[in-house]
């Protein structure tokens, strides 16, 4: 029985032509259904991701359909980092619960790059990306290459070098077999180069080598410096050190392996750090100074951290005190070869900064206040310079604007200890 013979009214009309319209019943109909979520239009999306900080929201976004996931890698709206504990702990700036990745707890770590968490072992180091699960394989610190081949510890450290000056003239061949040598900082340049500061304390050496192979390579007897920190910029590599001079750092490729190596390190930059940096007051404080250089809307900053602190009275067994922070930031003027202190960072600029990773982001879209430098204290186990009254670290939070400094999160907070020291920020990907 049709339809219409059961007293149905018709779906269908003939119109003029001949052709079956739908009845207006059911245009109506298809006007009220809801169209598929996977349909939902770039610009809306883009609007949801903007209110998606997070990289566990983001991940979530993305897991709904296929569509999603091409949006989400389209729009390229960087979340906010992580805050990286060496425990296997992790923050999320917008909340204030710890959290664990599920199946691997990521502890242990003994650096950061980027997205990647760096570990150590005997055979070898290697990154895991949290995120995505992916690894890379890195030499050990044991098994570096040679530049020249033959380089000896027996040589002279300097040339012309005499025995009075050797000692200030310290080489890779003096530190290389140290029990404590580690990797200060790391940095992923490109798919095909690795970079690294590998030395004692505060001293160390540029290592390069490509991801999964077998060795490192360094320049024998190139003087180790107090490297603060590196960075590749706009297809260089640049290093500071403590003087505040701005190195480039040329590389070249091994003929015979076509691995990368240091070719030569030139100075871009002199410093002019203020004398007054290496004096003690009278009312016994001092200035400890800590480099960064981070990459910021096309121009390359170095920002100098002051840390006042205490020195005790004679006679007294009492450690040195930490006290305030004080931040400067300078952008590197490449055609005149000089530093050039910048007032604003934007507002909606912020720089994360840390010894392990530094990074800036727009924040504008996240309801973050800008024109501020995030930090953490990222000391380093082995050469502290002072100590704390506080038991707790966390981060802080530096107005530019204002030029003072607040806590972050009175609820993110983890206890100042050596196991600790590692804190880092990590930097998700969408991909």
């Amino acid at each position: 029985t049709t339809a219409a013979a059961a007293g149905a009214a018709p779906t269908h009309r003939r119109g003029t032509d001949g052709e079956s319209t739908p009845a207006p019943e059911e245009k109506k109909s298809q006007l009220l259904s809801p169209s598929p979520w996977s349909a939902l239009p770039l610009d809306l999306a883009s609007l949801v991701l903007s209110l998606l900080p997070m990289y566990a929201d983001r991940a979530c976004f993305a897991a709904v359909c296929p569509q999603w996931r091409a949006a989400a890698r389209q729009l390229q709206i960087p979340p906010l980092p992580l805050l990286a504990l060496p425990d296997g702990t992790f923050y999320s700036l917008m909340y204030d619960k710890p959290f664990r990745f599920p199946g691997c707890g990521f502890a242990g770590y003994e650096n950061v790059c980027g997205s990647w968490l760096v570990f150590s072992r005997d055979d070898g180091c290697f990154m895991v990306n949290p995120f995505s699960r992916a690894t890379v394989t890195l030499p050990a610190l044991s098994s570096v290459r040679l530049r020249p081949p033959n380089a000896s510890a027996k040589s002279k450290w300097a040339e012309g070098g005499s025995v009075e000056s050797a000692n200030l003239y310290i080489t890779w061949m003096r530190i290389n077999k140290a029990d404590n040598l580690r990797i200060s900082k790391l940095i992923l340049c490109s798919p095909n180069l690795v970079a690294a500061l590998v030395g004692i304390g505060p001293f160390s050496q540029i290592l390069m080598c490509q991801p999964g192979a077998l060795s490192w390579s360094v320049r024998a007897y190139d003087r180790i410096e107090d490297f603060q920190d590196m960075s590749f910029f706009q297809g260089k590599l640049y290093a500071i050190a403590k003087d505040e001079n701005l190195l480039v750092v040329n590389i070249s490729q091994d003929h015979s392996t076509g691995d990368p190596q240091v070719c030569r390190i030139g100075r871009v930059i002199e410093g002019d750090c203020p004398p007054w940096y290496y004096g003690v007051f009278e009312d016994n404080s001092q200035a400890s100074k800590k480099l960064y250089l981070v990459e910021s809307g096309g121009m390359l900053l170095m920002v100098r951290r002051t840390i006042w602190c205490q020195f005790p009275e004679p006679g007294t067994d009492v450690e040195i005190m930490g006290g305030q922070n004080e931040f400067e930031v300078f952008e590197a003027d490449f055609e005149h070869s000089r530093w050039v202190k910048v007032l604003t960072l934007g507002d909606d600029q912020v720089l994360f900064l840390g010894r392990r990773c530094s990074r800036s982001m727009s924040v504008s879209q996240y309801g973050l206040p800008g024109d501020c430098i995030f930090f953490l204290d990222d000391d380093e186990d082995n050469c502290l310079e002072y100590a704390y009254d506080e038991e707790n670290s966390s981060f802080g939070v530096y107005s530019m604007r204002f030029r003072s400094i607040h806590s972050g999160d009175p609820n993110i907070s983890w206890k100042r200890c050596a196991e600790m020291y590692l804190a880092a920020w990590l930097f998700p990907e969408d991909r």
